[in-house]
């Protein structure tokens, strides 16, 4: 049932049968259909997701009104609002099924308990972690010293099935420009 997960968590550290039989019993199985929120504004995060199929993203709504994806999960990704699922404060953002998408979820009553029963899981999260405050940072960068259309074609080209899967105004949001003037870019071609 957990095979995907278990996967991802054995290129970081090796898990027992044992081991994974007591992480089994922390997790959750959830399917969302295209568009379903997972997370709202204002509320509380109260779990991690571990994208299984399908692709999910973190957004919030600026102050003109418009959407701002900071992050997408596609298959063997995480995603949560990390501070609202840590200290357990209301949300800033949105965490929305851009397809119909099935996660595995380690909700935040079962983190600590994970972490006593399984302390090599601890050494999984702060890798995964360390891999994605990486990425933010080079995500970063990348919106102030890259031009739009540099943004795109870097993008397109770690990511060129995925530029095909999520609609076009959530890529654009995401690599901080108009839908229109990423219809200008793909135009170009």
């Amino acid at each position: 049932m957990y095979s995907a997960l278990y996967s991802h968590i054995n290129r970081f550290i090796d898990l027992s049968t044992d081991e994974k039989e007591i992480l089994a019993s922390l997790l959750k199985s959830f399917s969302f259909k295209k568009k379903a929120f997972l997370l709202e504004q204002g509320q509380i995060c109260k779990a991690n997701y571990f994208v299984v199929k399908g692709c999910l993203r973190l957004y919030f709504i600026d102050i003109k009104g418009a959407e701002q994806t900071t992050q997408f999960a596609i298959e063997n990704w995480w995603i949560t609002d990390l501070t609202s699922f840590i200290f357990q404060k209301p949300s800033e953002f949105y965490i929305q099924a851009a397809e119909n998408t099935e996660v595995i979820a380690i909700e935040q009553h079962h983190y600590e308990e994970m972490f006593d029963k399984l302390p090599k899981i601890e050494r999984y999260f702060r890798l995964i972690l360390q891999k994605n405050h990486q990425a933010s940072q080079r995500r970063i960068m990348f919106l102030y010293s890259f031009t739009a259309e540099e943004r795109y074609h870097h993008f397109n080209g770690l990511f060129p099935g995925f530029v095909q899967r999520i609609p076009q105004y959530m890529l654009a949001s995401y690599l901080g420009f108009t839908p229109e003037f990423l219809s200008k870019i793909r135009a170009k071609k």
